[in-house]
């Protein structure tokens, strides 16, 4: 049985540094704090927390103060940022250079004309959606899925911005169906702001699925990407399996296959992907 692993899959950038930052401030002694998961994958995090690393959220941060507190690569709103001076709080920035930027596009468009409709493509509630919200002063309209459109008002000025994590497919419709509709007294601009990195995923795990008998996606239950990603494993090939970690394994997916693949999101360590494969070994016959 041949067991392959994606190369393709794992940590994005702007996790592997939230990662290295977080690990470079636990090893260098004294207590940090990290607002929300530091990645949305539960194994990562644990091991993360028994180095030392404490995880809090929004309302446990406005009781702390004097303290050292690292914001994942999701990005935050200004509100995070005036609570941390107003607590002396010192902030280890983690935020992606992608969202960032995205953040600063944002803020300067909202300033520029604060009475057009803003739309962010995106998760409600998501952590990066949250952060680009705040640009806006939480008046931008989230759209989370392609029938979510015709609910703009197409009499007044439109400008697209995309988490950095979505579907460029589905983006692509949405464009096109604000072109069709907007009035021509109307102001329409569109920023295709989705990270190539994980854009370019999609065409990889789709080659990857496609070649083996039977794939493993192993991915935390929370990841937005993992789910988008996932979601076209299957779509390849229906016999592909999420899960979280080794354990979850069934020993009856492995009759009948010859080749497995084991891949991921962007939130997917490579240790635990190797650890997915060293499990499978333990469960085949010793012959």
């Amino acid at each position: 049985m041949k067991i392959e692993i994606d190369n393709g899959s794992g940590f994005c950038f702007g996790v592997t540094t939230a990662i290295q930052k977080a690990e470079e401030e636990l090893a260098a002694g004294g207590q940090l704090y990290c607002l929300g998961d530091i990645v949305h994958n539960g194994m990562e995090c644990e091991r993360l927390r028994q180095m030392g690393l404490i995880t809090i959220n929004h309302e446990q941060m406005q009781e702390l103060h004097h303290a050292k507190v690292l914001l994942r690569a999701h990005g935050e709103p200004p509100a995070t940022y005036e609570l941390a001076r107003r607590n002396d709080i010192e902030i280890i920035d983690a935020t992606c250079p992608v969202v960032l930027q995205l953040q600063r596009r944002i803020k300067r468009q909202y300033e520029a004309n604060p009475h057009a409709q803003i739309v962010i493509f995106g998760k409600p509630g998501h952590a990066e959606v949250l952060g680009l919200m705040g640009q806006t002063d939480n008046r931008a309209i989230v759209v989370a899925h392609f029938e979510d459109v015709s609910k703009l008002d197409f009499n007044r000025d439109i400008y697209l911005y995309s988490q950095t994590t979505k579907n460029l497919g589905e983006f692509h419709r949405i464009i096109e169906y604000i072109q069709q509709h907007i009035s021509p007294q109307a102001q329409f601009r569109s920023f295709d702001t989705i990270c190539r990195q994980v854009a370019n995923r999609m065409p990889n795990i789709s080659n990857f699925a496609a070649r083996h008998d039977l794939v493993l996606f192993v991915c935390g239950h929370k990841s937005s990407n993992g789910k988008v990603l996932f979601g076209e494993c299957r779509r390849v090939n229906a016999n592909s399996y999420q899960i979280e970690r080794p354990a979850e394994i069934d020993k009856q997916w492995l009759n009948n296959v010859a080749t497995i693949g084991i891949c991921g999101a962007t939130s997917t360590p490579k240790w635990l992907m190797e650890q997915c494969r060293d499990y499978i070994m333990q469960l085949l016959p010793e012959d």
